[in-house]
């Protein structure tokens, strides 16, 4: 488990296998070799995929995108994977290669790690930044994840600890920007950003995603002073490029999703999120009333996004950020943990805002946001589908209108 992503376990779904197109640096394509199984079943999981090749074919690559999977949706199954293999082929792969049926077209939307030599620029700038601070790398870089959403590198370190790559698209860019400014605060120590890029200090202890029900109050202890610090600054948050998802922002946005995917859902699923929408300024007035302003929103606020141990608790993923109502972290929280911990966790984060600002009401803008917090998420998942190349919309498409539906039955 590194940095906020769980190497889940999908019982559900089948096993995955790897069928692997090479091509050289230089983007040649090489053929391809029969499928490797992968004991993963998660489609970014790549480091199990890059182990299978050495296994399997001592080969080594790096894997740079998804050309196509079996399946139509997440996860398991076979899915082919373009991987950058560098120098001459061992025998065991010449034996097996074969030519490739498909064609390497071009994307506009097509991310820079999934391009033959992208992820070397990464690893050759974040080694630069290593040098610049006086930081020994020590065996190779490890690949641990590539998808339209982030390509995620381990460089060991001297001292035996790592540091972390993470590359993201344009639409997360302004994460090395946020965590810059909350240094102080309990978040990942940047080791240097530039862009699209950061390189992170490695964290010591587990991701949380099993947390019991004190660790779960620690970490709503951590969040709410955070927030708390910035209201009244949004300025300085949207100068940071974050997404607005303040009323009028979000009506609009929500709005326009709602009209994009109506062909998609059934008419009285339709039915409601039109009327859902329709009333939205007078929700957004109500919810103002409760006097909790807007402020910084993590935007995927959950358990799995901690790291540490119980006492040191670490927030990590601060791509999904935003300005709009903090509240709006809550069901995201609630979703995963225990069932006999959602009524204490949920009584904490209202106590905290209600005893923070004084006459405030927040019960009832939490009530009042839980449609819209999962409304919320289908604008979240149409902003993915609209900024990567089509072959990877398969990764969050259907996300789109179940969270439309899942908006529909709490509006309702």
């Amino acid at each position: 488990m590194v940095h906020g992503y769980a190497l889940r376990v999908f019982d559900d779904m089948p096993p995955r296998t790897a069928e692997l197109v090479l091509c050289a640096p230089d983007g040649r394509l090489r053929g391809q070799l029969p499928a490797i199984p992968v004991r993963t079943r998660w489609w970014p999981d790549v480091e199990p995929v890059v182990d299978g090749a050495l296994e399997s074919y001592g080969l080594e690559v790096v894997v740079l995108r998804m050309l196509d999977t079996e399946r139509p949706r997440p996860h398991g199954g076979r899915v082919t994977y373009l991987v950058e293999v560098a120098g001459s082929l061992p025998s065991a792969v010449r034996s097996v290669l074969r030519p490739w049926a498909g064609t390497l077209d071009h994307q506009p939307l097509r991310l820079s790690w999934a391009l033959p030599g992208g992820p070397a620029a990464d690893i050759a700038w974040a080694e630069d930044v290593l040098r610049s601070r006086g930081i020994e790398r020590t065996g190779q870089p490890v690949q641990v994840r590539s998808w339209n959403l982030s390509s995620i590198w381990r460089l060991p370190l001297a001292d035996g600890a790592s540091a972390w790559l993470k590359v993201v698209p344009p639409f997360f860019a302004h994460e090395g920007d946020v965590l810059r400014r909350l240094q102080a605060e309990p978040v990942p120590q940047l080791l240097g950003h530039d862009g699209p890029r950061v390189l992170l200090a490695d964290i010591e202890g587990e991701d949380q995603y099993e947390a019991p029900l004190p660790v779960l109050e620690r970490m709503v202890d951590l969040l709410i002073p955070l927030q708390a610090a910035w209201i009244g600054r949004e300025s300085e948050l949207l100068a940071m490029r974050l997404p607005d998802w303040r009323g009028p922002a979000l009506t609009a946005a929500i709005e326009s999703v709602v009209d994009r995917r109506r062909n998609e859902l059934d008419p009285p699923t339709v039915a409601v999120l039109d009327r859902f929408v329709a009333a939205l300024a007078d929700r957004f007035a109500a919810v103002e009333a409760c006097g909790i302003p807007d402020t910084l929103v993590h935007g995927d606020y959950h358990p799995g996004n901690l790291r540490g141990t119980p006492s040191r608790l670490t927030i990590l993923d601060w791509g999904d950020t935003g300005v709009g109502h903090p509240l709006l972290d809550l069901p995201a929280f609630l979703q995963p943990i225990p069932t006999d911990a959602v009524t204490p966790i949920r009584e904490r984060w209202i106590a905290a805002w209600r005893d923070g600002l004084s006459g405030s009401d927040p019960a009832t803008a939490a009530a009042l946001l839980a449609p819209v917090a999962a409304a919320r998420q289908s604008v979240i998942y149409q902003r993915f589908v609209d900024g990567i190349e089509p072959v990877e919309r398969r990764h969050h498409d259907a996300d789109v209108t179940d969270w439309l539906a899942r908006a529909a039955t709490l509006a309702g």
